[in-house]
């Protein structure tokens, strides 16, 4: 079934940033950095415990139209079942104060992932938006790669469209996968850097 989402909501969600902008501490070629969160069950991770690993970071709110596009369509969740699949980490994180949009406690957000598909390692709430910013994060989903060695090698967007219409993504170039297939092959990431596009962070 077509995922069909208002005009205004497509221009309220479309974020109109410039790659690089305004990444606090995070640039790409750089070290990732550290940061610690906690899962919906309470565990605490630390981006350093996966150290050796590829991580991927997403940044999410599962009410904005582009995250819904790229969720309710598979795209999403079908990124995140291959990564898993060869080894990588994935991490979602929802930067959104207490009470804004896509705010679920965690038992609608275990339904929410239930319901989609989706497969992350973590979903990791950052209430105060401290990590959100150390990052520079500005857009849901804003995503970042960070290689085995600890080196951010990835930062923006899902794929080349910034669009909510769902029948793009199978014509868009998806910078994350490729920069996971790089990665995996120990080659350099091309596009290492993108315009991040969806709904702004509600810090």
């Amino acid at each position: 079934m077509r995922l069909m989402i208002p005009a205004i909501a497509i221009l309220a969600a479309l974020a109109a940033l410039t790659p690089q902008a305004a990444r606090a501490s995070a640039t790409v070629g750089g070290p990732a950095p550290d940061f610690s969160l906690a899962d919906l069950k309470g565990q605490v991770h630390r981006l350093s415990d996966y150290r050796g690993s590829i991580v991927v970071l997403e940044w999410t709110n599962p009410e904005c139209p582009i995250v819904r596009k790229h969720y309710l369509s598979g795209n999403m969740p079908g990124l995140q079942k291959s990564a898993s699949a060869e080894g990588v980490v994935w991490l979602s994180i929802n930067s959104g104060h207490p009470g804004s949009q896509g705010d679920y406690d965690p038992a609608r957000v275990d339904g929410w992932l239930r319901s989609t598909g989706a497969s992350p390692a973590a979903y990791l709430r950052d209430p105060d938006g401290q990590v959100g910013r150390l990052y520079g994060a500005k857009a849901t989903p804003d995503m970042f790669v960070v290689a085995a060695d600890g080196t951010l090698a990835y930062a923006g967007a899902i794929d080349s469209i910034p669009s909510s219409d769902p029948s793009d993504i199978a014509r868009a170039a998806n910078y994350v996968r490729a920069a996971l297939d790089s990665l995996l092959k120990g080659r350099p990431v091309a596009v290492a850097t993108s315009r991040p596009y969806g709904c702004s962070i509600k810090y």
